[in-house]
């Protein structure tokens, strides 16, 4: 059986690369079809198969300026041949969904969310652009929406990353998708034997969505040290916004991000998110989490109020500094609520073994009824 992964695009390894490279382990001899590749940039799992790119790699600035080349995927995409794959496994985000399979060929999309900058986040990135960007924005996400729902048609099954993006599926595509959640690594991720540190701790891309202005007012409100692992576009704007309480990193590798989460207080997570790796990366280290009360979090964290488990931790109902700030405090004195075994369980729940044994049957499944069709 030939199998062809499609994925967005390869320049950092997050979340979705992580479940990449789940996809890579079960098809080893998968081609991986992206729009831009930075050598380097993702593990030797991933980089040590055949990556097709699209034209995009060649543009100017690809490799960190890529994002400004949106209106240009759909027709990167198009001029991948998919002829000859009997499996087509698109992990996407943005337009990876939009491969093409072959006639008689299965195309299942593992995906994070409908394409977030032109439907729900399309308000929070619109605001953060400049005034040409502004301008132009409106009808080009209106075109971007319409392609993004034909293409829809092209996936033969959707699974989703959690019951909220599964929602924004049927909203958006009119599809329904099973709910498969991402995994988290435990085996990097060692528990903390000691006390907690001094400081609270983000690790996330740095985009408007994220809301880590909140972060920062909440932390300069109640005096706290604030420790920030992540770039992106929002780093200039977040560094004017931060006192000397904040502390960015930038990019850290896994055993650095390791030792910041069994050495911080609390995960601060103030965006509503897809589903969220990095709280339970946090429990995981037995560390607990603060997060807003919406999205993925509410999958993940058991609130503080739970009668029937233990907490993991804090959440809180509205996207403010005053409210975050109340979250702290609420968690600060709840401190002996939080026990790391009882946190690192909750996190072993969506440990990596079980999401790709999971995956690895979804597919036998679909695989098998496609075979039983075929015969028909």
């Amino acid at each position: 059986m030939r199998v062809a992964l499609v994925h967005d695009w390869l320049t950092g390894m997050r979340g979705g690369e992580r479940c990449l490279e789940v996809f890579c382990e079960l098809f080893p001899a998968a081609d991986l079809y992206t729009l831009v590749h930075v050598p380097g940039s993702v593990t030797p799992v991933v980089e040590r198969r055949r990556v097709v790119t699209s034209f995009v790699q060649r543009l100017p600035g690809a490799a960190t300026r890529w994002r400004e080349y949106l209106p240009l995927f759909p027709a990167a995409m198009a001029r991948f041949d998919f002829a000859g794959y009997d499996l087509v496994l698109s992990s996407s985000h943005c337009v990876a969904k939009a491969a093409r399979p072959a006639r008689g060929a299965l195309h299942v999309c593992y995906c994070y969310t409908p394409m977030r900058y032109v439907w729900d986040m399309y308000p929070a990135y619109a605001a953060a652009a400049g005034p040409l960007t502004r301008l132009v924005m409106p009808p080009a996400a209106a075109a971007l929406r319409r392609w993004d729902r034909a293409v829809s048609r092209r996936v033969h099954h959707f699974v989703a990353i959690s019951r909220f993006v599964a929602g924004r599926i049927e909203r958006c595509y009119g599809r329904a998708a099973e709910v498969i959640h991402p995994p988290v690594d435990l085996a990097r991720l060692p528990l903390a034997s000691g006390d907690p540190g001094d400081y609270y701790l983000v690790v996330s891309a740095l985009v408007p969505y994220k809301r880590l202005d909140l972060a920062i007012g909440a932390a300069a409100r109640l005096g706290r040290r604030l420790v920030i692992v992540g770039t992106g576009p929002e780093e200039a704007r977040l560094r004017a916004l931060a006192g000397s309480h904040v502390e960015f990193l930038g990019w850290r590798d896994d055993a650095e991000v390791a030792a910041l989460y069994r050495g911080c207080r609390a995960l601060l997570f103030p965006g509503v998110d897809d589903f969220g790796i990095a709280p339970l990366e946090a429990m995981a280290s037995g560390r607990p989490v603060i997060a807003i009360a919406a999205g993925g979090a509410l999958e993940t964290v058991i609130p503080l109020e739970s009668e029937e488990e233990a907490p993991t931790g804090v959440l809180f109902r509205e996207q403010t500094v005053e409210a975050l700030a109340a979250a702290m405090r609420g968690l600060e004195g709840a401190a002996h609520r939080f026990e790391p075994k009882a946190l690192r369980a909750r996190a072993e729940i969506f440990d990596r073994p079980r999401f790709k044994a999971r995956v690895a049957e979804y597919l036998d499944v679909r695989l098998a009824e496609r075979g039983a069709a075929a015969t028909c």
